[in-house]
């Protein structure tokens, strides 16, 4: 008979392992002159000031099955944004399988298990290159939970929730629980890649590189859009509006700037 994962970890008290999920997204933009930056932060600084991040944060707090005990926002002058959430065991309810199971988690707002007390954070930060050109954004979401649901769940929805060229995925199971013979238990889930909690439709639209050390329970998955198009980076035209020349130019910058992100080096022709 096979045990259920409930049945095979019986544990001695508390559920106390760390499960930490940081997302770290980049939004990449060609402004080509400094009113075109301005314009373009001023547009990110408005999508994603500290009242929508909010409202973002309280739905993984819905979705991991927390209480919010505190909110604490800030915009910041001249632009970027960062709220953090302290968050408290929520209501117990039924335990649903998929909670072991690697998959993507739900895009509604929903509780669907307990959690002890941990945070959820997002900071902004929009970046652009000197000789302009170039602007970027970036956002760093992380998910700190205690006991036994996986921040891994709320992946899915904030996915969803950026609109995102590049993205860098970390996931650790940190400390120990015990079981009732009082061996330790350094991790409480299966898990062989992060990729496995993206949707195949999300995921086909990206190259996905995956470094992980797993008697350590790290688990990295970076990922970079597949398809480019060239108008998608263009802030305010199109590239009709462009020579052929001025479109192979600025699509070899942008594509260069994505690598970098991507690999995490500064890449010279």
């Amino acid at each position: 008979m096979k045990l259920t994962p409930e049945q095979r970890i019986q544990l001695h008290g508390f559920n106390n392992l760390t499960k930490s999920l940081s997302f770290n997204m980049y939004d990449i933009c060609y402004t080509r002159t400094k009113e075109e930056r301005e314009s373009y932060i001023a547009y990110i600084d408005e999508q994603y000031n500290s009242d929508r991040l909010t409202k973002i944060l309280n739905a993984v707090s819905d979705i991991i099955g927390a209480h919010i005990l505190n909110i604490a926002k800030q915009d910041y002058v001249p632009q970027g944004a960062s709220v953090t959430l302290l968050v408290s065991e929520g209501p117990i309810v039924e335990v649903p399988t998929e909670s072991y199971e690697e998959s993507p988690g739900p895009l509604p707002a929903s509780v669907v298990m307990q959690m002890d007390k941990s945070h959820i954070t997002v900071h902004t930060y929009p970046e652009y290159h000197p000789d302009e050109g170039i602007s970027t954004f970036r956002a760093d979401i992380d998910v700190s939970t205690c006991g036994e649901i996986s921040p891994l769940k709320a992946l899915n929805y904030l996915i969803h929730q950026f609109d995102t060229d590049i993205m860098t995925i970390d996931y650790r199971v940190r400390g120990f629980t015990r079981d009732i013979y009082g061996d330790k238990l350094f991790i409480d889930h299966d898990i062989n890649s992060i990729q496995n909690y993206i949707p195949k439709e999300e995921a086909a639209l990206y190259d996905m590189i995956d470094v992980n050390i797993y008697q350590e329970n790290v688990f990295h998955t970076k990922c970079k859009l597949k398809q480019f198009d060239l108008n998608n980076y263009l802030f305010g035209y199109t590239k009709d509006t462009l020579t052929p020349q001025e479109q192979e130019e600025i699509t070899s910058r942008l594509k260069s700037e994505m690598d970098e992100i991507f690999y995490g080096k500064n890449i010279r022709s």
